[in-house]
């Protein structure tokens, strides 16, 4: 009935909807104009981080997301409890506190638009005082045009696959990857795909690619940190089935070290030793192994002295000698060159050289590979196809690498990889699906 209508909750509630209708129909024009699903401008949240995407502020549009659902939940909390002024005053710090979060986010997404949209930056004060009006005109005026789109994987196929495993060897590291996927943000990821290949033992291979091809989360899938729907055989030994035993005879060594600086070489490498050994393992034959380790890598001069006063050098060295103090036979190094002068590091790769001569499998990222190619034996190249996933587009000997991608040198086959919005020639797809037609006539 008329009469039990509270017409003061509608002249409250009235002007919020008419302005969520305004700001969605502003999304829904800038979505349209960006590529992006049209639908999403009237999902709260949802086109909160699409908003981003346009701006091409996606790693800003998660945090932006989460403070909006944080903020509506707040909201709704406080309508709830509107009779209780002690629940209302405790749910109003977070409140304010999330508006100024928002608002800086807000500034950081609309700096996106105005630079995509290339207009000038003085439109920030037309956003931060007119939003919906600022908004509602660049949705539907024809004079506001964005200068690249959201890229929009919907209806691409990526390039086509080997599809079958390599059969494993006793002296090689067997990977056959199907692949390896990922929960990133609602939606499931595809990391990497049909990646299969037999490293014999003995070799130095270098891993190349770019940013976003998959390399760590390659590694990661070999070494058994990040399981992938994946088979990986050491010799005859599964990888993921005899985890805890083969993860001894896997030796990772990251980019940055932990070492304490107030601990001696020694002390450092001994505390390795204790941990990674076996416990059964005899005092003498411990210390055996430690000086070892310590002639090869060149540090029993220095194993007295401080962590803190080693060299550049010599530290990159020791970190290498805490993974090596377990023999591992499979070896995997993250940019140990990182920050060492040419001649440095082409000394600690020549000592790479002869661990892979004992019989090692050595693998190693490296951003400057072309002034150590000769001492490698062969090179896998991962790159993005055109789904944004990881692929194997070529793995063998570094000198056939250079016939197969027409280049020179181990940047130019970069390079061609890469995609054209990175600075490349886009071609991935296309050694992609060459490496699988080669691999296909071998395997067949």
């Amino acid at each position: 009935m008329a009469g039990n209508i509270d017409y003061t909750d509608i002249n409250r509630i009235g002007p919020q909807v008419l302005s969520y209708l305004l700001i969605s129909l502003s999304y829904l024009g800038i979505f349209h104009k960006c590529g992006v699903n049209k639908l999403f401008a009237f999902i709260p949240a949802v086109r909160e981080y699409n908003i981003a995407l346009c701006a091409d502020k996606e790693k800003e549009g998660r945090t932006y997301t989460v403070l909006t659902c944080l903020y509506y939940v707040d909201v709704i909390a406080g309508f709830i409890f509107q009779g209780d002024i002690r629940v209302t005053m405790f749910l109003a710090i977070p409140l304010l506190g999330l508006y100024v979060a928002l608002f800086i986010y807000g500034i950081k997404i609309y700096q996106g638009l105005i630079q995509i949209f290339e207009r000038k930056r003085k439109w920030i004060w037309a956003f931060i005082f007119f939003k919906t009006l600022t908004l509602f005109i660049w949705g539907l005026s024809r004079k506001f045009q964005p200068s690249k789109k959201v890229v929009s994987l919907k209806g691409v196929s990526g390039a086509k696959e080997l599809g079958e495993d390599i059969k494993a060897s006793d002296n090689a590291l067997t990977v056959n990857i199907s692949k390896r996927t990922a929960i990133d943000f609602f939606k499931k990821k595809v990391l990497l795909k049909d990646i299969h290949m037999s490293i014999p033992k003995g070799h130095l291979v270098l891993l190349l690619g770019g940013s976003g091809a998959g390399k760590t989360t390659y590694l990661n899938a070999v070494t058994g940190y990040e399981k992938a729907d994946a088979r990986i055989m050491l010799g005859q030994q599964d990888v993921y089935e005899d985890y805890e035993k083969m993860k001894y005879d896997i030796g990772f060594v990251p980019q940055a070290d932990l070492m304490r600086g107030t601990d001696t070489v020694e002390m450092t490498l001994l505390d390795a030793a204790l941990m990674r050994l076996p416990v059964e393992m005899s005092v003498m034959e411990r210390e055996n192994r430690m000086a070892y380790v310590l002639d090869l890598f060149g540090l029993t001069a220095v194993k007295n002295s401080l962590v803190d006063k080693l060299s550049g050098g010599q530290r990159k060295r020791l970190s290498i000698a805490l993974e090596f103090i377990t023999d591992p036979e499979l070896f995997i190094l993250d940019e140990p060159d990182s920050g060492l002068d040419g001649v440095v590091a082409r000394k600690l790769f020549e000592k790479l050289r002869e661990i892979a001569d004992e019989g090692k499998i050595v693998i190693v990222i490296t951003h400057t590979p072309d002034r150590v190619i000769d001492l490698f034996d062969d090179v896998i190249v991962l790159a993005k196809d055109a789904r944004r996933t990881g692929r194997l587009a070529y793995y063998g000997p570094v000198d056939k690498a250079y016939e197969f991608f027409g280049k020179e040198s181990m940047e130019d086959i970069l390079l061609s990889i890469n995609q054209k919005d990175e600075g490349g020639e886009g071609r991935a797809d296309e050694f992609v699906e060459k490496y699988a037609d080669l691999m296909k006539e071998k395997v067949g």
